[in-house]
């Protein structure tokens, strides 16, 4: 099965573009952190994904970067890191806490002298949400006298404007995810639990080349699709339950999220009116998007698009979220969001809304930005979903 993939010497440019701006921002050295859920930072210069442990890369202004990683993950990280130089640090260990007597282990110092700054005075960090309170003190005993410094929009800047290999691994995985669902609609009846129904998706996106799941995979019925965020469960489905679906795949570690409100027989006429809403809400923000919009005109035109329809009550957040290597990830689109939309920017146009204490509904594509528009990468299954049951 031919799949698309980034090619290493896209790795290299991108070590070498964030060393540019390493420089540019006067930093003395970079240190990018991961952890398994937000493994993105660290794949993007490494394509090393870690499990259990937390994973770091060290980037100078000028030279060789480095892979960090915990003490259990040597031929693991070796093999799949695009990274040459990797070094262990208890700093990365796994949280059960292990002390790994007797294995040698590298220091932040050495590690940092063996990349050339053996005293940095201002580090950078990216990943900074996710960089582990270990981290940070074995940072701070290493270089009482550095200044640490986030550095998220170094990360931001590389990782907003798509490359043609990344765009290429994200249409793979959205079709993927567009083919699970068309089995879903096929195969979801009442009877089974959410979790089947997860079965069934998990099943057709592995079947089609996916390396894991976009993201844990969305199916809620009945109240529980007012949750914005949540998980499946063993609930069962019955006749006349909204589900929501989110359906999601990954490609060489690139995402997708496809959402889609499907009614279990006929939706009631206050479902079918807000569905309907939902949905044309969803289109006018794609009409919106072009490269040299301010994000804050679109996220505007939506905010008051509810307003005027009635649906204030149901407005939790949108429109749109970037998209990449974690199916959410910046920048977001927001209100207050003041950066010009730029060709080859992708986005998932996430349209959600619910009425409180009943149901809730997701319309979710993905999108690259271009010159006069968007280019979808999906958008299959678009009609009112009724299944006949």
């Amino acid at each position: 099965m031919k799949l698309p993939s980034i090619p290493n010497e896209e790795y290299v440019r991108r070590i070498s573009k964030a060393q540019e701006l390493v420089r540019e921002r006067g930093l003395d050295i970079l240190l990018v952190n991961s952890n398994e859920a937000e493994f993105a930072n660290v794949r993007y210069f490494s394509n090393y994904w870690p499990i259990f442990e937390i994973a770091g890369v060290v980037i100078p202004p000028r030279g060789e970067p480095t892979l960090l990683i915990g003490p259990e993950s040597q031929t693991f990280a070796t093999d799949r890191s695009r990274i040459a130089r990797v070094r262990l640090m208890t700093e990365y260990r796994e949280p059960a806490d292990p002390a790994y007597p007797g294995v040698p282990v590298s220091s932040f110092r050495s590690v940092f002298a063996e990349a050339g700054v053996p005293e940095p005075r201002r580090i950078g960090i990216g990943g900074y949400l996710v960089t582990t309170a270990p981290v940070l003190d074995g940072l701070r005993a290493a270089f009482p006298g550095a200044e640490l410094v986030r550095a998220d929009d170094i990360l931001v800047s590389l990782r907003s404007v798509k490359s043609d290999a990344e765009i290429a691994c994200q249409k793979k995985a959205f079709s993927i995810a567009e083919d699970a669902i068309g089995e879903i609609l096929r195969q979801m009846r009442p009877g089974m639990t959410e979790l089947q129904v997860v079965g069934i998706s998990q099943k057709e996106i592995y079947d089609r080349g996916a390396e894991y799941e976009g993201m844990p995979q969305y199916v809620f019925a009945g109240p529980s699709t007012t949750h914005a965020i949540s998980r499946p469960t063993h609930r069962v489905l019955r006749k006349g339950d909204l589900v929501q679906l989110n359906i999601s795949a990954r490609i060489d570690g690139y995402s997708s999220g496809v959402g889609r409100p499907v009614c279990l027989g006929k939706m009631t006429e206050k479902m079918r009116r807000m569905v309907e809403f939902g949905r044309t809400a969803h289109r006018n923000t794609m009409e919106w998007m072009k490269a040299g919009v301010v994000a804050s005109e679109v996220a505007k035109k939506y905010r008051r698009f509810f307003s005027e329809n009635g649906y204030d009550d149901s407005f939790l957040y949108g429109p749109c979220h970037g998209l990449g290597m974690i199916e959410v990830e910046p920048p977001w689109m927001e209100e207050t969001s003041d950066y010009p939309l730029k060709e080859n920017m992708t986005f998932n146009v996430d349209t959600f809304l619910f009425a409180r204490g009943e149901f809730g509904l997701r319309w979710e594509n993905g999108v690259r930005v271009t010159r006069d528009g968007v280019e979808p990468f999906s958008g299959r299954f678009m009609d009112i979903l009724e299944l006949d049951v």
